[in-house]
């Protein structure tokens, strides 16, 4: 990775700025959401082979991977959301697997995995907004993919702000390094308060 001098000295004792943890850590997130926007795809073409098919996840009328698959929200541009899983998560193990090899990649390259797992995160906000405060059913298989792309966005952006692919001030490097894991704890905490809170009958509360 590309790096200046003040950030390779920030990031002698950061964990997530090394390769291989960086790497792994991209590798294992990306794979969670392979796994989850592949339960997708399969439960979306049996829906699509019968419209009166009952997915794996349709636990209850608040809980239903059907039924948000039947909202506009899950074609958000003109095609289902699942596509963009099935063909964005696999290219994230794969530059996770580069990052491992330890291959010499362009400052570029590191935009491009900043800007896709930044768009992840973004998109992710917006579907978890319009599951609970919208639709209000919850996808168990979506949450899945949550579950990695919450921890894959922040991580890839702490290494780059660490790396200096980001450029910013030793005083947020040092906060990036001592702070990002709590920020992936918080958000986790914050999704699942704010279902607990909105759909508490989902829970059986």
């Amino acid at each position: 990775m590309s790096t200046d001098t003040a950030a390779r000295s920030e990031t002698d004792r950061a964990w997530i700025a090394r390769r291989v943890p960086l790497g792994l850590w991209t590798v294992l997130t990306g794979a969670v959401g392979v796994v989850g926007s592949f339960m997708l795809l399969y439960e979306r073409v049996l829906l699509w082979q019968d419209p009166d098919h009952a997915t794996a996840c349709d636990v209850n009328p608040w809980v239903s991977c059907g039924e948000v698959m039947q909202s506009w929200q899950a074609a958000t541009f003109g095609f289902p959301n699942i596509f963009l899983g099935v063909v964005g998560f696999p290219l994230v193990v794969l530059a996770g697997l580069t990052i491992l090899s330890g291959a010499r990649t362009p400052r570029a390259w590191w935009w491009g995995l900043q800007a896709g797992v930044t768009f992840a995160l973004g998109f992710c906000v917006w579907l978890w907004y319009s599951a609970v405060y919208s639709i209000g059913v919850l996808c168990p298989y979506c949450m899945v993919v949550w579950a990695g792309t919450i921890p894959l966005a922040l991580g890839v952006t702490a290494g780059s702000v660490l790396n200096g692919v980001i450029p910013s001030t030793a005083r947020v490097r040092r906060l990036t390094s001592d702070w990002w894991w709590v920020a992936v704890i918080l958000v986790f905490l914050l999704v699942l308060a704010s279902i607990v809170l909105e759909k508490p009958e989902a829970f059986g509360v």
